[in-house]
């Protein structure tokens, strides 16, 4: 018996798919899967199709064996940003990404020591070290996505800082802010906004006072400042709301709060927009 040539695939195909084996369309096989906010400040988790390889704007992106990958935006991140997947058969695809501006505010705070804003000769060492050491946090590339776990908010209060703002200090101008700042009495509980390992725990740094840095995988971490106890130690697995310290006035400040910045490696994120408004506050 003499078969079209349609029927004889559509009999192929069936029999590939009885087989259990994947059929993924080529159309389908190029597609960019982006879940996030594409926008300075922004993170952006997506999927590409397993043994793919991405870059961002040239820089080659981490990928997990099921295609998961993340990307972020920093402050001053310019319009358009390309990302470019190349796939095993050697073809690839180019897609253009429209990065959403922002405009920032200008925080005016008066009343913090004098040395915490102009530091003495005899505290440059210790700032260095300090940065150092959160820097090297920061630059951790662990290969686990504990990230995908979502985010939450660390602490409860009134928001007495927001990303991006320009700071003037004691009059002078400083760098931006880099995160969400939650005013709320010393002593308030402050969680693991994700789940993941604790790269970093100390207190009476200069400029943060009782911190943490938490891991969430390829590149992504948080940072809590400011703290007045710091309830875990460098290298604990931590599960998201896991109870890390308390909110305190420690490090540069004028009163009890919590400083909490998130970065991509050593671009730095708006972590409001990884959880949107807090719960109870219009």
């Amino acid at each position: 018996m003499i078969r079209s040539a349609a029927a004889r695939f559509i009999i192929s195909l069936f029999a590939i798919l009885c087989a259990g084996a994947q059929v993924i369309p080529a159309v389908y096989a190029q597609e960019i899967a982006l879940d996030g906010a594409v926008s300075q400040g922004g993170l952006v988790q997506g999927t590409i199709r397993p043994g793919a390889r991405l870059t961002l704007d040239g820089r080659k992106i981490r990928v997990s064996r099921s295609g998961v990958f993340v990307i972020g935006f920093g402050r001053d991140a310019p319009r358009h940003a390309t990302l470019t997947v190349t796939h095993p058969d050697g073809t690839s695809k180019t897609r253009r990404l429209e990065v959403r501006q922002r405009k920032y505010r200008v925080q005016r705070i008066d009343g913090l020591p004098g040395a915490k804003v102009t530091p003495p000769p005899e505290a440059l060492s210790q700032i260095r070290t300090e940065g150092a050491m959160i820097r090297t946090a920061r630059a951790r590339d662990t290969d686990e996505t504990w990230f995908r776990g979502g985010f939450t908010w660390p602490a409860r209060g009134r928001i007495s800082g927001i990303y991006g703002s320009r700071r003037i200090l004691n009059g002078k101008p400083r760098r931006p802010h880099a995160g969400v700042d939650v005013a709320a009495p010393t002593g308030t509980p402050v969680v693991a906004a994700a789940g993941g390992v604790v790269s970093l725990a100390r207190t009476g740094l200069f400029f943060t006072g009782g911190t943490v840095m938490i891991d969430h995988g390829f590149g992504v971490n948080t940072i809590y400042a400011h703290m007045s106890a710091v309830d875990v130690k460098q290298g604990a697995r931590v599960e998201k709301g896991a109870r890390i310290g308390r909110i305190g006035a420690t490090g540069r400040v004028t009163g009890a709060h919590l400083h909490w910045g998130a970065s991509w490696f050593g671009v730095r994120l708006d972590p409001a927009l990884l959880v949107g408004p807090m719960p109870g506050k219009r």
